[in-house]
Parts: C-alpha cells; sequence; structure tokens
C-alpha cells in the first residue's frame, strides 16, 4: 500500500537539504526515536554497522570545526545537533546478535576485504536510513561531505575502531537560507531497462 501523498512530500517531495537552523533544540528523547527507526531499515545481513555521534554541545561542535570546509562552518556552528556518521569496523563483533545463522562473524573476521567492503556500503545505507527516519519525524537534515574525515577520525575515533563516514547537521531547518533546489536526472538519463 503506498503512504499518503502529504507522507511522500515529507520524506521527498518537498524535503529539502537544510542550509541553517531556526535554533529550536533537539531533544534526547528525539533523538532515541530517531535511531529506533532508522536501525529497523535493511542492511546486508542485517549487519547495522553504523554509528551515529551526536554532537549536542557548541563544546563538542567546536572539536568539528577545524575539520570541515569552509561553506560548512557557519552552519554546523548554528546546528542543535551534527551528527558523525561512521562505520564500526569490527561491526561482526554483533553478528551473533543480530544475524540467525552460526558463522557470520568468524566469516567477516577472516576476510578483511568483505569486512571493510560490508562497513563501507551499509554503513553509508545506515546514514541514509538515518535521514528518512529524521524527516518522518519532523527533524531537517543538512547531510554533508566537505569535511576532513582523517581529522574527524583522529579527533573523535582514536583508537581506529570507528570511522567517520559523513555528518549531518540535524534540527528545524531555517527556510529563509535554503538554496533553489536543483535539477534531478531524468529516468531515461539514470536507469536502464535490461
Amino acid at each position: 500500500m503506498q503512504i499518503p501523498a502529504p507522507c511522500l512530500d515529507q520524506l521527498f517531495l518537498k524535503a529539502r537539504t537544510a542550509n541553517g537552523f531556526d535554533g529550536q533544540p533537539v531533544p534526547t528523547a528525539l533523538l532515541r526515536q530517531v535511531y529506533e527507526l532508522a536501525c529497523m531499515g535493511p542492511t546486508s545481513m542485517n549487519t547495522q554497522p553504523a554509528r551515529f555521534v551526536f554532537l549536542v554541545t557548541p563544546e563538542s561542535r567546536a572539536r568539528l570545526l577545524p575539520a570541515l570546509s569552509p561553506g560548512n562552518l557557519d552552519k554546523t556552528r548554528e546546528a542543535p545537533v551534527t551528527v558523525i556518521v561512521a562505520n564500526d569496523t569490527k561491526f561482526y563483533e554483533h553478528m551473533p546478535q543480530v544475524w540467525h545463522k552460526p558463522g557470520a562473524r568468524e566469516n567477516f573476521e577472516s576476510n578483511p576485504a568483505l569486512a571493510q567492503g560490508t562497513a563501507t556500503r551499509n554503513g553509508t545505507l545506515g546514514g541514509a536510513w538515518f535521514i528518512m527516519a529524521a524527516r518522518a519525524l519532523g527533524l531537517d537534515c543538512g547531510p554533508m561531505s566537505g569535511v576532513d574525515l582523517a581529522r574527524v577520525n583522529a579527533e573523535f575515533f582514536p583508537d581506529g575502531r570507528l570511522q567517520a563516514n559523513f555528518l549531518i547537521n540535524l534540527g528545524y531547518g531555517d527556510d529563509s537560507k535554503l538554496f533553489d533546489r536543483n535539477p534531478r536526472l531524468s529516468f531515461d538519463q539514470a536507469c536502464s531497462l535490461l
């Protein structure tokens, strides 16, 4: 059954990348709700390698600022929350809990290339599910890749287990700071039927 048109608008058609925020705080309970929805999105073998580090204080975001490109500084300073979407390089340690067949942990543990590829693909997918969950709960998202990920890793994940993937500024958007919507590729440009 298709979801109603207003829901499609909220998730896709009228949703926009937030370029500024109105200053309204985001309660921790709402962040929990976002995660509880996002974690229900599918990942291969239910691996769930995405990890979400919520920077909710000006002090924690100040630690991030040196890693950002200039265009991302002001909007990150004013965002109520910045989320570091990271991949857990040892996600497979949780496989006995999250996967129904034995041997999955050992399969990833013995094959570093498979583990890394799985973490990268499915961690990114987890971040996309997070954006959709946040939009579904009325939050606006500003995903960013204009960041020196090595600096983020050194500052926030010095033990190397987590690896930063991308960032999301999160809150209630200030529509006066939106850019005009850029065009999307057509079906014929982006898709093939074989």
